[in-house]
């Protein structure tokens, strides 16, 4: 199994999954972490931009879960059409996330409308 995380600070779970440029990918074998890397893209290179264009993003290709800190419905939709698994959750720190993920115990939260031109799910 593979995890996609959004870390635009290579630290923390960030929101805005379309802008981001840098992802932690984990890869889980018998419920465990077994490995971890960093794929770091464009600005040219952003979920945003490649879905924008029908192309399918190298981050999406063979991952099961994709965790944010926000996304918009856009985004969620796509996921799902993938077979993919979108949470947007409020933790911060993407091991402990992950851990949580697989023990079923993630906090999730429902993506929500803004006022400002976009439905993002980000914490402007």
């Amino acid at each position: 199994m593979k995890i996609a995380v959004t870390s635009q600070n290579k630290r923390e779970i960030t929101g805005h999954a379309g802008k981001c440029r840098k992802f932690w990918i984990y890869e889980i074998n018998d419920g465990k972490i077994s490995n971890k890397n960093l794929l770091e893209f464009s600005k040219e290179e952003t979920l945003h931009e490649v879905g924008h264009h029908g192309g399918v993003h190298p981050v999406l290709e063979n991952i099961q879960a994709f965790i944010t800190g926000g996304m918009g419905m856009g985004m969620i939709n796509r996921l799902q059409m993938q077979g993919i698994d979108g949470v947007i959750t409020p933790e911060k720190d993407p091991d402990q996330a992950i851990q949580a993920y697989l023990a079923g115990t993630l906090p999730r939260m429902v993506h929500e409308s803004h006022n400002h031109g976009h439905q993002c799910g980000c914490n402007h």
